[in-house]
């Protein structure tokens, strides 16, 4: 029999009535205390108001994603978080773990399963050292992944490129690169599964390996490459990435890119704004995968924005974090501007790395100098 675990707090927040019945029923006979909630504003108003030592979250939810509401529970609870779900994919179950989740449950599940998932949950030690390294090595890492990002503008007539990364601890995830191509410029932005120092490892190697595919003259070969060379490391530490990887021909205006799983690639145009459909998911979710490359064409005056996930803590909504970023855009004079405002919408208290990077093509007539 299972260890009984009292003066506990669990809130169920699960949409079908029969499920959060039965997940109440297994839950309170091991000694929680349950409050149920049927939506994910629900479920959130409850954690807040009486906290929760236990949180199971449904993955399909009337209102918010799981996922959306485990990003939020984790900017002011570090409650255990047990995703419950009816997806088979892999990519969403990750992408649940790495949001904060601590574990995941697939229905139809046993009772008894459910039971042995809690105990192993709290036999954990709930509280880790935010980085355990010492200060001064925090400090060096930092300034080695600092370095690692674009430092000087190149130059290349009628665009012009802005970049910002903020880690939420001193080394992250998040990385965003450019480089000189042939007939334009190479952009990249990806996003580590994690946070701290571990992240800032994966990341650092993601970006060598996809400067070093730049030998490739197609873009498609040139990303199964570097997936293909980084598939290993990723499966040896149970990580993915995120990444949105785009070539620039400066003579068209065309835009060649791969999205993969990354999902925040922003055409922005003449007023308009239109996400940038996925080529398949992130790096290492799904060994074996391929990609299926997307092209634009950037007008005089239209950008490429790429934004991380990270943003999205600070809206209650995708669509409200898009509508934001289009007027900010639509509010500044250059590229750099419009990055440091995208950072500015997250404000402080986004616990995650946040980037943006912008591509612009610089409207007929204007008097940019071609700074790069």
């Amino acid at each position: 029999m299972p260890a009984v675990l009292t003066n506990r707090r669990a809130v169920i927040v699960e949409d079908n009535a029969d499920i959060r019945r039965l997940l109440a029923q297994i839950v309170a006979d091991q000694g929680f205390t349950v409050v149920e909630a049927e939506t994910g504003r629900d479920g959130l108003d409850l954690i807040r108001a009486g906290g929760a030592d236990l949180i199971t979250l449904d993955l399909n939810l009337p209102d918010l994603d799981g996922i959306e509401v485990c990003r939020q529970v984790r900017t002011f609870s570090d409650a255990y978080i047990l995703m419950i779900t009816a997806r088979a994919d892999e990519v969403d179950r990750l992408s649940g773990l790495d949001t904060g989740a601590d574990d995941y449950i697939s229905k139809p599940f046993s009772p008894r399963e459910l039971q042995a998932r809690i105990g192993a949950l709290f036999r954990r030690p709930r509280s880790q050292p935010v980085d355990p390294v010492p200060s001064a090595d925090q400090e060096r890492a930092a300034e080695v992944q600092r370095s690692l990002l674009p430092a000087e503008p190149l130059r290349l007539q009628d665009y012009e490129i802005g970049g910002r990364c903020r880690p939420t601890r001193s080394v992250g995830g998040d990385f965003f690169d450019w480089s000189a191509t042939e007939n334009g410029v190479q952009v990249t932005v990806a996003d580590a599964m994690g946070k701290g120092m571990g992240a800032a490892l994966i990341a650092a190697t993601v970006r060598a390996v996809l400067r070093s595919s730049n030998r490739h003259t197609d873009l498609n070969r040139a990303f199964e490459a570097a997936s293909q060379a980084l598939e290993w490391d990723l499966a040896q530490s149970s990580s993915f990435v995120t990444i949105f990887h785009a070539r620039l021909d400066a003579g068209s205006g065309s835009v060649d890119y791969v999205d993969a799983g990354h999902g925040l690639g922003l055409h922005l145009y003449d007023g308009g704004l239109r996400r940038l459909p996925s080529g398949g998911p992130p790096v290492g979710a799904v060994p074996g995968s391929t990609w299926t490359a997307g092209s634009l064409s950037l007008a005089p005056g239209d950008s490429l924005l790429v934004l991380s996930d990270g943003l999205l803590d600070a809206f209650d909504s995708v669509d409200a974090a898009m509508d934001a970023v289009a007027d900010v855009a639509a509010g500044r004079d250059s590229a750099q501007d419009v990055c440091e405002a995208v950072l500015d919408l997250a404000g402080s208290a986004v616990a995650d790395d946040v980037t943006a990077v912008m591509l612009r093509r610089c409207p007929v007539g204007s008097t940019e100098d071609g700074a790069l």
